[in-house]
């Protein structure tokens, strides 16, 4: 057995957990009253919290990427049924899935740093990190079928205290309809299991699959039933039609760092599993031509659409990052369903793609709640003359999602449009690309207006700023009936009360921990761009996207090798 492909599991989940505990006694001396904590004393447990997050991160990362490139590597935990092990093996796909995950964690948590001392419970919100972290690489590395539904669920329990972290009602009822809906789909994924179980060979994954077409002749009505509902199940997690919902309930609520890490690692989770059940149990040939890759098709591209559309009209900025989410997710499963060699290395290059870049975008949406309490659309009018090399990330970044060349987002998009014109899959075979190329237009419809009008915002935004406030967000207050009176509120509009009313004081916000402060609006108006810990991962995403473009040979070789594996 080789320890060391257990090692960046076993890390990450000790080390959370002993923040959690931490967290958990700190939360019992405080409802004690011994919460005497000046801010000498929290900015110390701050620092010292970020280098230990810090610390177990770095090494978790680099022995998992050290675990994946450097060789075949298996191990067996323990046996949970007889010939049914809990069984960790390094593959091609499980590498390039784990690689993403390590680069969006780090990336993610850097922002968090400073991020996450707004929010409060540090200790907690990291501590789950963490150990979620630990649980996606068990995953990403899972060697057979029940290992990897296992870890699924763990994903699941373990990612929804994020959604939750602020302990709001609405974050409460989000986080209970992602762990409905997740659930639900794992019980579709897990009655697959008993049918795969009796009529394959094994559940080890095995490029190509290891289905007993013996065992299954005369049953495959059956079979074909059941993988149907893997399909469906599994796909609740990466937000494919109908199990789509959770998405842009769950976004909006959670901590701007979660919900990059939600859109760009979590979802995907789901992506790989229907990998997995496809590609290294069942066999694309035992789907191809049958109602289950047509009906699997027309959903992801359902999807695509509706995804595109909800979030063209959505005024809530993360919320329209999350149907974003749910329309580029399906880009991936309709490569998948094309069970070609094109449409999956498209697939898997806009696994790596949209990580980074929807990563990036929900960054950005934490540097204008953390700034300015900012949460829509019409409130980002001139936003890019406070934070320009922000909003030139914040461009990039949408291009890259667009698909306009020379972005990593084109690259992955044109393989996914030839894969399906090479699929000979009937009216698919140009439906495909006619949807992808609408969905393109209406991602640029919803993401370049925020960078246009947040570098040139006109002369009525201008007369609104020389008025003593920030224009959109006073028209947006105003439109839904909010007071304009400064008052000491807390809440998510406490800061735009403040800037309208003019007053000296600023606001005070109520922590999720219970404590007030000033809102960062308050303290950061006149900055020019975010603290250095928040810009550094949305240049590094920004970079990331176009060089995939730029450069995308290795990548592309890399997938294409994984396809022709599986295919």
């Amino acid at each position: 057995m080789d320890v060391w492909l257990l090692v960046p599991i076993a890390l990450p989940v000790i080390g959370g957990a002993v923040l959690l505990v931490s967290a958990f006694r700190e939360q019992a001396a405080s409802d004690a009253g011994d919460s005497g904590t000046g801010a000498e004393r929290e900015n110390r447990v701050s620092a010292g919290l970020c280098a230990y997050v810090g610390a177990v991160l770095g090494i978790s990362v680099a022995l998992a990427l050290a675990a994946a490139w450097t060789g075949d590597r298996e191990a067996v935990l323990f046996t949970l049924l007889d010939a049914i092990p809990v069984y960790f093996r390094v593959d091609a796909v499980g590498r390039l899935f784990v690689t993403v995950v390590s680069v969006i964690w780090v990336l993610a948590a850097l922002f968090a740093f400073v991020y996450m001392r707004h929010e409060g419970k540090e200790k907690r919100y990291f501590g789950f990190y963490l150990m979620l972290y630990g649980v996606l690489v068990a995953f990403d590395f899972s060697g057979n079928l029940v290992t990897m539904y296992l870890f699924y669920e763990l994903t699941t329990l373990v990612s929804m205290p994020l959604v939750l972290h602020n302990g709001k009602r609405e974050s409460v009822m989000a986080a209970l309809k992602y762990l409905f809906y997740s659930l639900c789909g794992a019980y579709g994924g897990l009655f697959a299991i008993f049918f795969l179980y009796r009529y394959s060979h094994s559940l080890t994954f095995t490029a190509g699959g290891t289905l007993d077409m013996a065992a299954v002749q005369g049953h495959e009505g059956i079979l074909l039933i059941a993988v149907f509902a893997a399909l469906l199940g599994f796909g609740a997690k990466a937000g494919m039609a109908p199990l789509h919902a959770w998405l842009p309930t769950a976004h909006p609520v959670a901590p701007s760092p979660a919900s990059a890490v939600l859109s760009g690692v979590i979802v995907k989770s789901g992506v790989l599993a229907v990998v997995r059940v496809v590609f290294y149990i069942v066999g694309a040939d035992f789907l191809r031509g049958t109602w289950v890759q047509q009906t699997w098709m027309a959903l992801a591209l359902l999807t695509v659409f509706m995804g595109s559309m909800l979030a063209y009209r959505e005024r809530v900025f993360k919320k329209r990052l999350a149907y974003s989410t749910v329309s580029q997710v399906s880009y991936i499963m309709f490569g998948l369903s094309l069970l070609t060699a094109d449409g999956f290395t498209g697939a898997m290059l806009h696994v790596a793609v949209h990580a980074v870049v929807k990563c990036g975008l929900f960054l950005t949406a934490g540097v204008f709640v953390y700034y300015f309490n900012y949460t829509r659309v019409e409130e980002l009018v001139g936003i890019g003359k406070r934070m320009p090399k922000m909003l030139w990330c914040y461009l990039l970044l949408s291009l890259a999602l667009v698909g306009i060349p020379p972005t990593g987002g084109f690259v992955s998009k044109w393989y996914l449009a030839q894969g399906a014109l090479q699929s000979d899959m009937g009216v698919f075979a140009w439906l495909g690309p006619v949807v992808l190329l609408v969905s393109a237009l209406l991602t640029a419809g919803y993401l370049l207006p925020v960078a246009m009008k947040g570098f040139f915002p006109g002369d009525a935004a201008a007369a609104d700023s020389g008025a003593g406030n920030h224009g959109a967000a006073a028209v947006a207050a105003n439109e839904v009936g909010e007071p304009t009176k400064g008052t000491k509120t807390s809440g998510t509009k406490a800061s735009h009360e403040w800037e309208i009313s003019g007053k000296e004081e600023p606001p005070l916000a109520i922590r999720a921990d219970g404590r007030e402060e000033a809102f960062p609006a308050a303290k950061a108006d006149c900055r020019k761009e975010p603290a250095f810990a928040m810009l550094l991962p949305l240049v590094i995403l920004a970079a990331l996207a176009v060089l995939a473009g730029v450069f995308p040979g290795a990548l592309i070789q890399y997938a294409s090798e994984i396809a022709t594996s599986v295919l």
